[in-house]
Protein backbone atom coordinates (compact mmCIF):
# COMPACT_ATOMS: atom_id res chain seq x y z
CA UNK A 1 0.00 0.00 0.00
CA UNK A 2 1.23 3.12 -1.16
CA UNK A 3 2.00 6.42 1.47
CA UNK A 4 -0.78 8.20 -0.31
CA UNK A 5 -3.30 4.98 -0.02
CA UNK A 6 -2.66 4.73 3.69
CA UNK A 7 -2.91 8.47 4.25
CA UNK A 8 -6.37 8.33 2.51
CA UNK A 9 -7.51 5.45 4.82
CA UNK A 10 -6.61 7.36 7.77
CA UNK A 11 -8.19 10.68 7.11
CA UNK A 12 -11.27 8.52 5.87
CA UNK A 13 -13.11 8.01 9.14
CA UNK A 14 -12.73 12.03 9.28
CA UNK A 15 -15.06 12.97 6.43
CA UNK A 16 -18.05 13.45 8.24
CA UNK A 17 -16.23 15.86 10.66
CA UNK A 18 -16.42 18.23 7.39
CA UNK A 19 -19.27 17.37 5.81
CA UNK A 20 -20.99 19.69 6.57
CA UNK A 21 -18.15 22.13 5.51
CA UNK A 22 -16.43 22.70 1.88
CA UNK A 23 -13.64 20.81 1.20
CA UNK A 24 -12.16 20.12 -2.21
CA UNK A 25 -8.75 18.67 -3.62
CA UNK A 26 -5.40 20.18 -3.35
CA UNK A 27 -3.81 23.04 -1.55
CA UNK A 28 -5.62 25.91 -1.28
CA UNK A 29 -5.77 29.03 -3.61
CA UNK A 30 -4.14 32.33 -2.43
CA UNK A 31 -6.81 34.92 -3.61
CA UNK A 32 -5.64 38.83 -3.38
CA UNK A 33 -6.66 40.77 0.03
CA UNK A 34 -8.10 44.33 0.43
CA UNK A 35 -5.30 47.02 -0.27
CA UNK A 36 -4.66 49.25 2.68
CA UNK A 37 -7.36 47.11 4.86
CA UNK A 38 -8.37 49.74 7.57
CA UNK A 39 -9.94 48.22 10.54
CA UNK A 40 -11.19 50.53 12.55
CA UNK A 41 -13.78 51.38 9.27
CA UNK A 42 -14.08 47.93 9.48
CA UNK A 43 -15.67 47.31 12.77
CA UNK A 44 -19.65 47.02 13.84
CA UNK A 45 -21.77 44.99 12.98
CA UNK A 46 -22.00 42.79 9.56
CA UNK A 47 -24.81 40.51 8.76
CA UNK A 48 -24.15 37.41 7.18
CA UNK A 49 -25.79 37.15 3.08
CA UNK A 50 -24.28 33.97 1.63
CA UNK A 51 -22.04 31.52 2.62
CA UNK A 52 -20.26 28.34 1.60
CA UNK A 53 -21.67 25.82 4.39
CA UNK A 54 -20.24 25.70 7.91
CA UNK A 55 -21.11 23.45 10.59
CA UNK A 56 -21.48 26.08 12.85
CA UNK A 57 -23.66 28.11 11.24
CA UNK A 58 -27.26 26.58 10.75
CA UNK A 59 -29.34 29.44 11.84
CA UNK A 60 -31.02 32.43 10.42
CA UNK A 61 -30.76 35.63 11.10
CA UNK A 62 -26.98 35.45 11.88
CA UNK A 63 -24.41 38.61 12.30
CA UNK A 64 -20.87 39.23 13.43
CA UNK A 65 -19.55 42.29 15.62
CA UNK A 66 -16.51 43.01 15.37
CA UNK A 67 -15.24 45.71 18.59
CA UNK A 68 -11.82 46.63 19.89
CA UNK A 69 -11.46 45.33 23.35
CA UNK A 70 -10.18 48.10 26.42
CA UNK A 71 -6.80 44.87 25.87
CA UNK A 72 -6.59 46.24 22.50
CA UNK A 73 -7.43 42.40 21.30
CA UNK A 74 -10.23 42.32 18.57
CA UNK A 75 -13.51 41.10 19.78
CA UNK A 76 -15.92 38.82 17.36
CA UNK A 77 -19.59 37.98 18.45
CA UNK A 78 -21.19 35.85 16.17
CA UNK A 79 -25.07 35.42 16.79
CA UNK A 80 -27.70 33.15 14.87
CA UNK A 81 -31.03 32.01 15.62
CA UNK A 82 -31.26 28.29 15.90
CA UNK A 83 -33.52 25.84 17.22
CA UNK A 84 -35.51 29.01 19.17
CA UNK A 85 -33.27 31.03 20.46
CA UNK A 86 -30.54 33.00 19.94
CA UNK A 87 -27.23 31.66 20.11
CA UNK A 88 -23.78 33.44 20.37
CA UNK A 89 -20.09 32.75 19.86
CA UNK A 90 -17.32 34.70 21.20
CA UNK A 91 -14.06 34.85 20.00
CA UNK A 92 -10.40 36.73 19.33
CA UNK A 93 -9.40 38.41 16.16
CA UNK A 94 -5.45 39.21 15.17
CA UNK A 95 -3.90 41.24 12.63
CA UNK A 96 -0.68 38.47 12.31
CA UNK A 97 1.31 40.89 9.76
CA UNK A 98 0.03 44.91 9.65
CA UNK A 99 1.50 45.16 5.86
CA UNK A 100 -0.78 42.35 5.38
CA UNK A 101 -3.78 44.15 7.77
CA UNK A 102 -6.84 42.25 5.99
CA UNK A 103 -5.40 39.03 6.64
CA UNK A 104 -6.95 38.23 10.31
CA UNK A 105 -6.93 35.23 11.87
CA UNK A 106 -9.52 33.99 14.56
CA UNK A 107 -10.19 31.55 17.05
CA UNK A 108 -13.41 30.89 19.02
CA UNK A 109 -11.58 28.75 21.82
CA UNK A 110 -8.24 28.86 23.92
CA UNK A 111 -6.82 24.85 22.27
CA UNK A 112 -7.65 26.58 18.89
CA UNK A 113 -5.52 28.17 16.72
CA UNK A 114 -6.13 31.30 14.55
CA UNK A 115 -8.03 30.36 11.63
CA UNK A 116 -7.70 32.32 8.25
CA UNK A 117 -10.65 35.17 8.14
CA UNK A 118 -9.30 36.73 4.77
CA UNK A 119 -10.86 40.22 3.53
CA UNK A 120 -11.07 39.77 -0.24
CA UNK A 121 -13.13 43.23 -0.78
CA UNK A 122 -14.85 45.55 1.45
CA UNK A 123 -16.33 49.23 1.23
CA UNK A 124 -16.80 49.24 4.79
CA UNK A 125 -20.21 50.47 4.29
CA UNK A 126 -22.33 48.21 2.71
CA UNK A 127 -20.28 45.08 1.12
CA UNK A 128 -17.48 42.86 2.54
CA UNK A 129 -16.05 39.27 1.05
CA UNK A 130 -14.60 37.15 3.22
CA UNK A 131 -12.42 33.84 2.31
CA UNK A 132 -10.98 31.21 4.56
CA UNK A 133 -9.14 28.18 3.67
CA UNK A 134 -6.95 25.51 5.71
CA UNK A 135 -4.54 22.97 4.00
CA UNK A 136 -4.77 19.55 4.74
CA UNK A 137 -1.27 18.17 4.18
CA UNK A 138 -1.56 19.94 0.79
CA UNK A 139 -3.61 16.86 -0.20
CA UNK A 140 -6.96 18.92 0.08
CA UNK A 141 -8.31 21.95 1.74
CA UNK A 142 -11.07 23.01 3.74
CA UNK A 143 -12.78 26.13 3.04
CA UNK A 144 -15.30 29.19 4.22
CA UNK A 145 -16.61 31.72 2.47
CA UNK A 146 -18.88 35.00 3.83
CA UNK A 147 -21.04 37.62 1.64
CA UNK A 148 -20.91 40.08 3.92
CA UNK A 149 -23.27 43.38 4.32
CA UNK A 150 -24.17 46.62 7.21
CA UNK A 151 -27.94 45.26 6.25
CA UNK A 152 -29.43 42.55 6.30
CA UNK A 153 -30.12 42.50 2.40
CA UNK A 154 -27.97 43.63 -0.27
CA UNK A 155 -29.32 44.51 -3.94
CA UNK A 156 -28.73 41.29 -6.39
CA UNK A 157 -26.13 43.16 -8.21
CA UNK A 158 -23.87 43.82 -5.00
CA UNK A 159 -24.23 39.85 -4.47
CA UNK A 160 -23.34 38.69 -7.69
CA UNK A 161 -20.20 41.29 -8.23
CA UNK A 162 -19.05 39.57 -4.61
CA UNK A 163 -19.64 35.96 -6.34
CA UNK A 164 -17.75 36.66 -9.31
CA UNK A 165 -14.73 38.11 -7.28
CA UNK A 166 -15.10 34.98 -5.49
CA UNK A 167 -14.92 32.82 -8.82
CA UNK A 168 -12.29 34.74 -10.21
CA UNK A 169 -10.25 33.96 -7.54
CA UNK A 170 -10.54 30.31 -8.03
CA UNK A 171 -13.37 29.49 -5.11
CA UNK A 172 -16.21 27.14 -6.25
CA UNK A 173 -19.23 28.34 -5.65
CA UNK A 174 -21.41 25.23 -6.33
CA UNK A 175 -22.74 24.93 -2.38
CA UNK A 176 -22.84 28.61 -1.72
CA UNK A 177 -26.40 29.07 -0.26
CA UNK A 178 -28.00 32.51 1.09
CA UNK A 179 -28.35 32.83 4.61
CA UNK A 180 -31.93 33.43 5.62
CA UNK A 181 -32.49 37.13 7.13
CA UNK A 182 -36.06 37.13 7.07
CA UNK A 183 -37.97 38.10 10.45
CA UNK A 184 -34.97 38.65 12.66
CA UNK A 185 -35.07 41.00 15.57
CA UNK A 186 -32.15 43.43 15.37
CA UNK A 187 -30.92 44.88 18.95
Amino acid sequence: MSSVSLLLLLLLPLLPLVSAQTYRWGPCPTPQVQPNFNLQQYLGRWYEIAKLPASFERGKCIEANYAVRKDGSIQVLNSQFYKDKVRTAEGTAVIHDPREAAKLGVSFSYFTPYGPYWVLTTDYTSLSVVYSCTDILRLFHIEFAWILGRSRFLPPETVSYAKELLMNEGIDLLRMKNTDQTGCKDN
